[in-house]
């Protein structure tokens, strides 16, 4: 035991599940995938008995995710990350002895050895990485999973294109169509009354690609608005081959916009606040429905999209 050390009081339970799963790849990612050769290299030269030793000792015991510097360890030589040692107040999950600042240098040395394959390796990214790059890799990687677009509701699923398609078809009971064109309608009674906001949500397909056009009610400021826009179902680079157009009009007027599709990376509430889309006062869109004394705002809104060659 070290000099002014001693044993917690309380077992820790080690097992229990922490962490941002963006900030670490999972045990069960980790033993199905492969290693380059340099890991069995180390298993041979530095008497490690297999890949999976190597995985188990990177393993922190408490959130069960790969360990990054700076790699804590008890006066027993237990390890953990340096987020799980906060979390358990400076005890050891696994002897309860008092953590002292103690770090691991020979594991953070031997993590610097090994290449490993993105924790997306499932989903299409075949690419090998240093230990210490992987991290920053996944946080971009362009084949990560998608998260939900819909924005009506907290939905936290998230995957792949054609799964979100069918997840906003069946779950969410979103609109589709067919078509680079569309004609959208917006319809609300007491249209005075806009402190709730109201999201709608329609999917287009068109090019073989999905688009989701946004249309909502909102504060912005104090003054009460609408708005409409687009995003892309895919990466940013992709939708900057597209752009869309929208109108909306009535009583001799028309206000118009143009634009390049938001990616869904970028968030609902993101695009919202940037304010890059079609934006209604109130005051205009009752002129546009008719009059400000109407007790319904019907407004219309029409779209096309197209490729940039």
């Amino acid at each position: 035991m070290s000099p002014g050390g001693g044993f917690c009081k309380e077992m820790i339970e080690p097992h229990v599940t922490y962490g941002d799963c963006d900030a670490a790849t999972s045990n069960m990612e980790l033993r199905s995938s492969p290693f380059k050769a340099v890991v069995s290299g180390l298993s041979e030269h530095h008497g490690f008995a297999s890949n999976n030793d190597v995985h188990e000792l990177l393993e922190c015991p408490v959130c069960m995710t790969l360990m990054y510097p700076p790699i804590h360890q008890c006066p027993s030589g237990h390890t953990l990350c340096s987020s799980c040692k906060a979390r358990v107040h400076n005890c050891c999950p696994t002897c309860r002895q008092e953590l002292g600042n103690i770090r691991c240098l020979a594991l953070e040395k031997v993590a610097e050895s090994l290449d490993l394959p993105c924790r997306y390796q499932i989903l299409g990214c075949n690419d090998i990485f240093p230990y210490y790059g992987k991290l920053k890799h996944e946080k971009n990687c362009k084949h990560r999973p998608f998260s939900c677009p819909y924005a009506g509701a907290e939905c936290s699923i998230s995957g792949d294109i054609p799964f979100l398609v069918m997840h906003l078809r069946d779950d969410h009971k979103v609109d589709m169509h067919d078509g680079c064109t569309f004609n959208h309608r917006y319809v609300k009674s007491n249209p005075q009354e806009i402190e709730n906001a109201t999201w709608m949500l329609t999917v287009f397909n068109c090019f073989g690609r999905q688009f989701c056009l946004h249309f909502e009610a909102f504060q912005l400021g104090m003054a009460p608005v609408y708005m409409a826009f687009l995003r892309f179902m895919g990466d940013d680079d992709e939708a900057k081959q597209f752009s869309y157009s929208l109108e909306v009009g009535g009583n001799g007027r028309k206000l118009m916009w143009q634009g390049v599709p938001r990616s869904i990376r970028d968030s609902h509430r993101k695009v919202r606040d940037s304010q890059d889309g079609l934006i209604i006062q109130r005051n205009l869109a009752l002129f546009f429905s008719g009059g400000s004394n109407r007790q319904e705002l019907k407004l219309k809104v029409a779209g096309r999209i197209w490729k940039e060659n």
